[in-house]
């Protein structure tokens, strides 16, 4: 295991000269030695805000908390802090509190399209569950805002038996998608029962997990934890990584177990003013995630939360990136860039426009280069036309699983599918003896 960083023995002396240097790795110690106020972050750091300074994040921290691990600080640049992107994301700032016109508590709905409480059921097929409002760092961009850091608290297991019963009662859900707060901010034991409580739901085929923690308390990350959620395949999990800084030492370790684990992995960035609005930020990004095996997913335009304006890019920046991305590098490093709609749209992708004309025989399309050309369209195409008759189409509608029954003779016996143990001739006296008994 490496050592500490100088900066991270600095913080650790300086938190709690008591403790173990062992015990900087604990996430349990990093939690209950959270920041959350403004003397503690001067202290620590060994830097001091002028007083309008100190009073604008004050008048902040009135509505939005703050709290941040001593691990994240400890990425902190203090000879560049105004322009650091792990500051921006972690440290108030008065900008918080201009709410614009446009600017809503809950811009997605998430709310209005909750059934039962936790529970939020927009796509036909799949469902958002949050089962923690407690987060391990308030970041400043977060989209519930209305939630995190207002009231951190676990939901008991009465709340969250009503989102399960509700996941089990309507067989169309076939995706559970846990998110909060954090997920991973539960105890094991609370988070393993309700896995194994989705387990056991027949409809549901696979189960999602979003956490920032690999970020931004990577020790959370335990053997313990993932010996537990390897008990609970199809599993996948997001992270959040939104700048390269965030990947580390520990964070690679981090996803190392996850990924050892068996567990696929991807990463959902948001795209933020004056920290990743960048082409090259966004491609070293991207291709760190991908050295590690977390696959980029989504990048996010910034929400109309509250609050986030100073965050929030023109759609123009986010079509930049993706140009600088698609061509550029490869193409499962590539995320798709999507607006989260407000009013409850869902996810709509907004990606740069390739096809550039097309007629009733041939399309008109661009490269990544600029360079034109033309794909011609088949001269004979006989679709299939549905009626709805299913049983009477002429496509092979046999969806499930095909079969492995073509083996014959030793093959079959070699055929780990088959049952067969051994091939006997027809005509074997033996065997007619058997019939004749």
């Amino acid at each position: 295991m490496k050592k500490l960083t100088q900066t991270q023995e600095k913080l650790f002396h300086a938190i709690n000269t008591d403790s173990k240097p062992a015990e900087w790795r604990d996430w349990k110690w990093q939690l209950r030695h959270s920041i959350k106020d403004i003397d503690t972050f001067e202290e620590l750091l060994g830097i001091e805000f002028d007083p309008d300074e100190r009073e604008n994040v004050e008048k902040t921290l009135t509505k939005f908390p703050m709290s941040i691990t001593p691990y994240y600080l400890s990425l902190i640049d203090i000879d560049d802090m105004e322009n650091d992107p792990i500051y921006k994301q972690a440290f108030p700032a008065i900008s918080e509190l201009i709410l614009g016109k446009d600017e809503h508590a809950d811009p997605l709905a998430e709310d209005k399209d909750s059934p039962v409480p936790g529970i939020t059921h927009r796509y036909p097929d799949r469902v958002l569950f949050l089962v923690s409002n407690v987060c391990s760092m308030y970041c400043r961009h977060c989209t519930r805002k209305r939630r995190v850091g207002d009231e951190d608290y676990i939901p008991k297991r009465e709340i969250i038996q009503q989102g399960l019963d509700y996941i089990r009662n309507t067989p169309q859900i076939r995706d559970v998608l846990l998110s909060g707060g954090d997920p991973f901010l539960l105890s094991n034991e609370y988070l393993d029962w309700i896995l194994l409580e989705l387990d056991q739901i027949e409809h549901i085929e696979v189960v999602r997990i979003g956490t920032r923690t690999p970020a931004v308390l990577p020790y959370r990350i335990t053997d313990e934890l993932v010996d537990m959620l390897k008990r609970h395949h199809p599993l996948w999990i997001n992270t959040h990584f939104n700048h390269p800084r965030e990947i580390t030492a520990s964070s690679r370790l981090a996803l190392k177990k996850l990924a050892d684990a068996g567990i696929p992995l991807g990463n959902q960035s948001v795209l933020l003013a004056g920290v990743n609005d960048c082409p090259r930020i966004m491609r070293a990004l991207v291709h760190k995630l991908v050295a590690n095996r977390v696959r980029p997913y989504y990048l996010y335009q910034c929400d109309l939360s509250e609050g986030l304006a100073h965050f929030r890019t023109p759609v123009g920046k986010g079509i930049e990136i993706m140009e600088s991305l698609i061509g550029h590098t490869s193409g499962f490093s590539v995320p798709t860039y999507v607006i989260d709609a407000p009013g409850g749209g869902g996810k709509i992708p907004v990606m740069p426009n390739y096809l550039i004309s097309w007629s009733t025989n041939k399309v008109i399309l661009r490269n990544f280069e600029g360079v034109i050309t033309t794909y011609q369209e088949p001269d004979s195409y006989e679709k299939s036309f549905c009626d709805r008759k299913c049983a009477k189409c002429n496509l092979q509608l046999k969806l499930a699983d095909a079969d492995e029954y073509k083996s014959v003779g030793i093959g079959k016996l070699l055929a780990d599918y088959d049952k067969t143990i051994s091939l006997t001739p027809a005509d074997n006296e033996r065997h007619q003896r058997r019939e004749d008994d």
